[in-house]
């Protein structure tokens, strides 16, 4: 049994849900043959989301660590391939926080990659008949913040732990009143149950154009 940790956000910015817990919820209570899924609800907060982060790291011991977070506008689900070291935050976090220009880990490298096979995950995802490309950015917000730490750990601390992030879409019920994309909860889910046995099989990736091209 390979021992896989999801963790999910806070709801954020003035919404009352945040698609990336409602996800990681049904998909744990659920999980995959082979796999043990805990959990982990992060605030969406800079600093105190590592904190939770680590603590439930050294609670579970996990193998795999995905972490998911929002992505309001995006239209399916994005496996980020990158994290870097930068805090820029365009709205305060839900503690107040509004870093500009600093660094996620002060001295540490500009960027680090997933130590997930990103593009294997993203197959993953379609081939269960859900959209999903690779992502070139985390943004700079707590998601971002988020996705750097756990690689600076695995980096330092724990090079056995191989670990990414994913951004799924906003959920249908966040934008009754606007014209943009979303999925239910259930369907990101599975889409992380794909996520999680594709990462959690291997660590090869496979060859695929998947850039971009701005």
């Amino acid at each position: 049994m390979t021992r896989v940790l999801l963790t999910g956000f806070d709801p954020f910015g003035g919404s009352a849900v945040n698609p990336s817990w409602q996800a990681v919820s049904l998909a744990a209570a659920d999980p995959p043959p082979g796999l043990t899924v805990t959990t982990a609800r992060l605030s969406c907060a800079f600093g105190t989301a590592l904190d939770e982060l680590r603590a439930a790291v050294d609670r579970d011991d996990p193998e795999v660590v995905v972490c998911v977070g929002e992505a309001g506008g995006r239209p399916g689900i994005t496996v980020e391939r990158v994290a870097i070291n930068v805090d820029d935050a365009r709205i305060p976090d839900n503690a107040g926080r509004q870093p500009v220009d600093g660094p996620v880990v002060e001295g540490g490298p500009a960027a680090y990659f997933s130590t997930l096979p990103v593009k294997r995950c993203v197959a993953a995802v379609r081939t269960a008949g859900i959209p999903a490309s690779v992502s070139q950015t985390a943004g700079t917000f707590v998601c971002n913040h988020v996705f750097y730490g756990l690689a600076h750990l695995i980096a330092t601390e724990r090079p056995a732990l191989r670990g990414g992030f994913v951004h799924v879409p906003y959920l249908p019920e966040q934008v009754v009143d606007r014209a943009e994309p979303s999925l239910p909860a259930a369907t990101v889910a599975e889409a992380l149950r794909a996520i999680a046995i594709a990462a959690a099989s291997t660590e090869a990736d496979v060859r695929s154009a998947e850039g971009a091209i701005h």
